[in-house]
């Protein structure tokens, strides 16, 4: 046996197999941690001819809620037979005596998560185009899935989304609080005072963009991953979090970005939008609140990690610059907010 990597005890790991999944991997474990992860913890294990994919929370301050591998393995397991291109599911474990944390295995999927505009650049500007076009189709896809004909009908409560939403990303803040970060207060309250009316519920990824897609060598979506913040509710969430992904990324704001959207050919905000709304025939008109939403989102959860990385409790590389990506999301979401108030968008 090798040496076991950050988190993940192959020896014991072996020994679960052999009983969960006895015939999916034979002999010897390796494993490594796939790189560039700073929530959940994914690696890649392999017996030297078959090599699958291990999903556990992240090591040390964990914020209840937010890495429920059950639900993410359930997710995953009921959309196998949809449009909406995942992994195939193998095991599930939920005792944490066998590594320390819940988690779960799948397969390996061949594909590439795009993040930086130099790797769309390297493609060109009509291959980029079909990437971004088929990352938004695949998102139409998964909001027209019947969620309860999939066996999901239960995985959430739409009627309330939004305002529970609001209200958990704040407790989320408080759990992970550890220095002062200017407007994140005024945000978090205006949104509680512009809550809109709930609409149709659907199955949401919660945490959509590029380089949360496998594309496959013929730039096809290999498959959606990170389900971790999987539920039902409001799509729109889903379509505002992909395009402040686009604004952050226009804006430069820091290290750990995903510069893929600035790419030649990536679809603009207009053409996302235009795209999305043909495939389901939804309304997207009125996006401000769902806009900053997203950003306090993204705040909230960069926080964690920052919290988590100046007590040394993540793996890997990438984590000095995050923290200071909160402030200028949370500017983004007042600014969101002000724009929706005016009906103006610069």
């Amino acid at each position: 046996m090798t040496a076991d990597p950050p988190g993940l005890d192959l020896s014991a790991l072996r020994r679960w197999l052999d009983e969960a999944a006895p015939s999916l991997l034979d002999g010897t474990l390796t494993g490594e941690l796939i790189a560039g992860g700073k929530s959940n913890l994914t690696y890649r294990v392999s017996d030297g001819t078959t090599s699958v994919v291990v999903r556990r929370p992240p090591l040390g301050h964990v914020l209840a809620t937010a890495h429920d591998m059950g639900r993410e393995y359930r997710v995953i397991s009921a959309l196998q037979d949809t449009p909406v291109p995942v992994p195939e599911t193998y095991a599930w474990c939920a005792d944490e005596s066998v590594v320390g944390a819940p988690f779960y295995v799948m397969s390996l999927v061949d594909g590439v998560p795009y993040r930086t505009e130099a790797e769309l650049e390297a493609l060109g500007e009509n291959r980029t185009r079909e990437i971004g076009e088929r990352l938004v189709d695949t998102l139409a896809d998964l909001h027209l899935v019947d969620a309860a004909a999939v066996g999901l009908g239960d995985f959430g409560r739409p009627e309330g989304f939004l305002a529970r939403q609001v209200r958990r990303w704040g407790q989320q803040l408080d759990a992970s609080h550890s220095r002062e970060v200017a407007g994140i207060a005024e945000l978090r309250t205006r949104l509680g005072e512009r809550i809109p009316a709930d609409g149709p519920g659907t199955v949401v990824h919660g945490d959509y963009r590029l380089d949360n897609v496998l594309v496959t060598p013929d730039d096809a979506v290999g498959a959606v991953v990170d389900w971790e913040m999987a539920t039902l509710g409001d799509p729109l969430t889903d379509v505002a979090l992909l395009l402040t992904y686009q604004r952050i990324a226009a804006l430069g704001v820091g290290a750990g970005v995903s510069t893929a959207p600035q790419a030649a050919g990536f679809p603009s905000r207009e053409d996302v939008v235009q795209r999305y709304a043909s495939r389901t025939g939804r309304d997207l008109g009125h996006l401000g609140f769902h806009e900053a939403l997203a950003c306090f989102k993204l705040a909230v959860v960069l926080e964690g990690i920052h919290y988590r990385h100046v007590h040394g409790q993540t793996l890997g590389d990438g984590f000095a610059g995050i923290g200071a990506m909160v402030e200028p999301l949370v500017a983004m979401g007042l600014e969101s907010l002000r724009q929706d108030e005016t009906g103006r968008r610069d």
